[in-house]
């Protein structure tokens, strides 16, 4: 296992104030749900997650973006967090910041409707940032492949700290999210509770974004 705890950072832009926002709320929103009863819990779930089968009938709309914010224990919550925490600011000071909160909750909004579209009957609530955030890993791929990734592995018990480049790192992501779509396939619980298609959706969506974003990115120079 490995997890990515900081990059190099661009010099100037807009200061990433969404970045570290989206965060905060997505933290609060969980402490809420933290709040609630079982039964309660439940009921939250059914109201502001993303359920296939509703959206494809044409309802519940609103629950594409209120679900992003929504998260399913505290090890998600963290992984999603820690992750935009690491490459959304580069990108948010490179683009602006109004441009980064329409990419952002565009990203998440085109990665749940990829995890509809090939969910359609499925009443399983569906939750999380990932999709966004995968969107902001694939334009971070594009805008800057060179920049040095600082990586937490763990193999078994022994923890080490190794630094790549985010081409490689996101290379390694994007090989695992694939990988673990294929074997997704066929089943009905859609990978064990994880989205797969969301994180393609988003991605996808990320890839072509950075390559419109690439020009603004080449202005900046990266701080080591």
């Amino acid at each position: 296992m490995f997890f990515p705890i900081g990059d190099d950072q661009i010099k100037g832009g807009a200061y990433p104030i969404f970045s570290y926002c989206f965060i905060i709320i997505n933290v609060f929103v969980f402490l809420y749900q933290t709040s609630l009863d079982g039964q309660q819990l439940s009921i939250f779930y059914h109201n502001f997650s993303a359920i296939p089968k509703y959206i494809a009938d044409g309802h519940h709309f609103g629950t594409l973006l209120s679900s992003m914010f929504l998260h399913g224990s505290v090890i998600h919550l963290i992984g999603n967090m820690l992750f935009l925490w690491v490459f959304a600011d580069n990108i948010e000071a490179t683009i602006g910041n109004l441009a980064f909160v329409f990419f952002y909750l565009a990203g998440g909004v085109l990665a749940s409707l990829a995890h509809v579209y090939f969910n359609l009957d499925s009443d399983i609530p569906s939750l999380g940032a990932s999709g966004a955030i995968s969107a902001i890993l694939g334009a971070y791929l594009v805008m800057f492949p060179k920049s040095q990734v600082k990586v937490l592995v763990f193999l078994i018990i022994i923890l080490r700290r190794i630094t790549m480049s985010a081409f490689a790192f996101l290379g390694i992501w994007i090989a695992m999210q694939i990988f673990s779509t294929y074997q997704s396939l066929g089943n009905s619980q859609s990978g064990g509770g994880t989205a797969w298609f969301a994180h393609l959706g988003g991605l996808a969506f990320g890839l072509l974004m950075g390559f419109v974003f690439k020009k603004e990115a080449n202005r900046f120079t990266i701080r080591v």
